[in-house]
């Protein structure tokens, strides 16, 4: 992209460089090209895996409360704004936060096609936009009033700069227990010790920490269910090792794990506006 700004026309948005891109017909625009694309973006079944999953409701707790941590420490004067999900892969979360904050609009950022067409289906007043995390954000700069960042890639320079002062950063983790139970059925991801203080070193100076709590909720998932957990993130990517496949494939009882995440709400720091 040239860094200009779009405007739309029907069925597509253009910019004064004459660049276009086509809005497609599930709503989403994709402004990554097929080079530029992330590698490991979600694949069609792992849209497909976190969609059913979450509509069951396991982690609604979680949706829940993230929702209520956002609407509470937002100023007044910004519940009209822009809220971002930056990673918002099927947009569940942020279609929660917009059903808190009915004056204000979404959108939702990621670089997986299948994940923007359901994104982009997940709310009324959710736009979603196909772009590169790590990549300069297609925002202005103090355009949004809360960005949310839900197990996803950080780009902490992004955050703060489409941040308004005041505005609100929710960041959610997994813990070290997360899932655990799992770990007797596939090889899990680790969660390297040290994360939280990684994410509040990659924010001092912009970011003033305003709530930080641990949600835990106890799951009874079904053959179905695990399966969907496993395939919906990135332990997708790895599910070819040895004979994960197979055991998963081979469960037919119901198992017990445990959901455990961490809620970091941050303020924008800055001059009041």
């Amino acid at each position: 992209m040239c860094g200009s700004s779009l405007t739309r026309a029907p069925g597509v948005l253009r910019c004064p460089q004459r660049h276009s891109f086509d809005v497609a017909r599930q709503g989403y625009v994709n402004l990554l090209s097929a080079r530029s694309r992330p590698p490991l973006a979600d694949s069609g079944d792992m849209a497909t895996a976190r969609a059913e999953f979450l509509a069951a409701g396991h982690y609604a707790p979680l949706a829940g409360r993230l929702s209520e941590g956002v609407a509470a420490l937002l100023p007044t004067d910004l519940h009209e704004g822009l809220v971002v999900d930056a990673g918002a892969g099927t947009g569940y979360y942020l279609g929660a936060v917009l059903d808190r904050l009915p004056a204000a609009s979404g959108l939702a950022l990621d670089a997986s096609v299948p994940g923007l067409r359901r994104a982009a289906r997940s709310h009324e007043r959710v736009g979603a936009v196909g772009w590169d995390i790590w990549q300069p954000w297609p925002l202005a700069t103090g355009s949004a009033s809360a960005v949310m960042n839900v197990f996803a890639p950080r780009n902490p320079a992004e955050f703060a700069r489409v941040l308004r002062p005041g505005g609100v950063l929710a960041v959610v983790t997994p813990t070290a227990g997360h899932l655990a139970e799992l770990r007797t059925l596939v090889t899990m991801l680790d969660v390297h010790e040290g994360k939280l203080d990684q994410l509040d070193s990659s924010l001092a100076g912009e970011f003033e920490p305003a709530v930080r709590e641990t949600s835990t909720v106890e799951l009874t998932l079904s053959p179905d269910d695990v399966r969907r957990v496993v395939a919906m993130g990135p332990n997708a990517h790895h599910l070819d090792r040895g004979d994960q496949r197979a055991r998963l494939a081979e469960l037919t009882e119901p198992v017990r794990a445990t959901a455990s995440f961490v809620l970091s709400f941050f303020r924008r720091a800055g001059k009041d506006r």
